[in-house]
């Protein structure tokens, strides 16, 4: 018999917040996680704005020494993690440290370290990089970090799938519990790479918005007006056990992790196929996972990123999957509020689903003001609506053409 997975933890630092309840009532108060790039100097960049998260101390979830080492990646990583494991109640202690895994999804990993030490190289010759620089630019070491600061020995790996990472994280590590390789998994992702090189590539490739005077207004997911996303960072980590054993120890079950799908494009490296193909054979997939039908759908976060070609191809993936259904369904994109947070997109907005089912609030679309012949479905434009979701799907669409889905069910 299918075991099922459970969420009983979440933890979540984020550009609205860095906490769960924080996040939330930001989110659902339409309140834009955007502003001024404080990071580095962006005077020269053509995008001078991303979705940062504020007032982070490492230090109050690592030891100074750790923190010192750590990329903001794995910092971050660390931080949600303690949150989700603290409201998931769970003692990892000598009788279940070998079967608590950890999996988190990331785009990059340490990419900020990589780059400052390159910049040591250049500057101060190569005697001055760092000795830790190895481990810390690796994308594997948030889940190594969080193994070590939590005391958890089962599987440990990293999930990377560019943005579709987060998805892929939760839905491996709930395959891994299945398969009886682990009784509990920390899973999820993290990501920080607002850095000059990064802003600079993806303005390039004419993806991000160039809406520099007004950085609350410039993410425009499904809007006639969009010009493309804003770079975010954060990470969301949830706890995933076995339905009979959250009851077991009466832990709070949030939501059930019902699907999951993945497929490829196998198509660009950079743009989806006109038709959606590969979102939409992984919506199907997550839908046949988790064995029901699409009218059930009663919530969708999906990509949208809010760019030209993005918003157009997944509208069109929703209506060959949901049919008349489609125009049924609130659909709300977060990324209009939390900026693109990459390799950890997938996962906070997992995340966003389960606060929705539990709050039973579809969280706004903001910045929607101009309708799209192209995107025409409901998008919840700009203020958040109650409303009763009992099951819930969330879409991650990444470059390198991976596409991945997410069903949560309440219990």
């Amino acid at each position: 018999m299918r075991s099922r997975i459970v969420i009983t933890g979440m933890g979540a630092i984020t550009p609205l917040g860095n906490s769960i309840t924080a996040f939330w009532n930001s989110l659902a108060e339409g309140q834009s996680g955007a502003g001024p790039i404080t990071r580095f100097d962006p005077s020269n960049m053509e995008t001078k704005i991303a979705a940062e998260v504020k007032h982070f101390d490492p230090l109050a979830v690592m030891d100074r020494k750790e923190a010192r080492r750590s990329s903001r990646c794995v910092q971050l990583a660390v931080g949600a993690a303690r949150e989700a494991v603290q409201a998931a109640r769970l003692t990892i202690d000598e009788f279940i440290r070998d079967r608590v895994g950890v999996v988190i999804g990331t785009g990059i990993g340490g990419a900020d370290v990589m780059l400052e030490n390159y910049d040591v190289l250049r500057e101060r010759g190569p005697r001055r990089v760092s000795p830790f620089f190895g481990p810390a630019m690796l994308p594997d070491t948030a889940a190594g970090q969080v193994a070590i600061e939590m005391g958890a020995r089962g599987p440990n790996m990293a999930v990377v799938s560019a943005c579709a990472s987060g998805i892929d994280a939760i839905g491996q590590a709930a395959e891994m519990i299945r398969r009886g390789a682990a009784d509990v998994m920390i899973a999820g992702g993290s990501e920080s790479i607002i850095h000059p090189v990064v802003v600079a590539a993806f303005n390039v490739m004419k993806v991000l918005s160039t809406r520099n005077e007004n950085p609350a207004e410039a993410s425009r997911p499904f809007d006639a007006d969009r010009d493309g996303f804003l770079l975010g960072e954060g990470s969301g980590i949830v706890i995933l056990e076995r339905l009979e054993d959250a009851q077991r120890r009466d832990a709070h079950i949030i939501a059930e992790v019902a699907g999951y799908g993945t497929a490829a494009d196998a198509y660009h490296l950079a743009a989806p196929p006109e038709d959606g193909n590969g979102i939409f054979r992984a919506m199907k997939m997550a839908l046949a996972d988790a064995s029901i039908q699409p009218e059930e759908i009663d919530y969708i976060n999906p990509h949208g990123t809010g760019t030209p070609l993005n918003d157009k191809i997944e509208t069109l993936a929703i209506k060959n999957v949901f049919g008349d259904w489609a125009r049924r369904i609130p659909i709300s994109s977060t990324k209009s509020m939390t900026g693109h947070l990459m390799g950890a997109a997938g996962a906070v907005e997992a995340i966003i689903c389960a606060m929705a089912m539990r709050a039973g609030v579809a969280p706004p679309t903001i910045n929607l003001h101009t309708p799209d012949p192209d995107c025409d479905l409901d998008y919840v434009p700009n203020t958040a609506r109650p409303v009763d979701i009992r099951v819930a799907l969330s879409n991650s669409i990444g470059l390198g053409g991976h596409n991945a889905s997410l069903i949560l069910r309440r219990v």
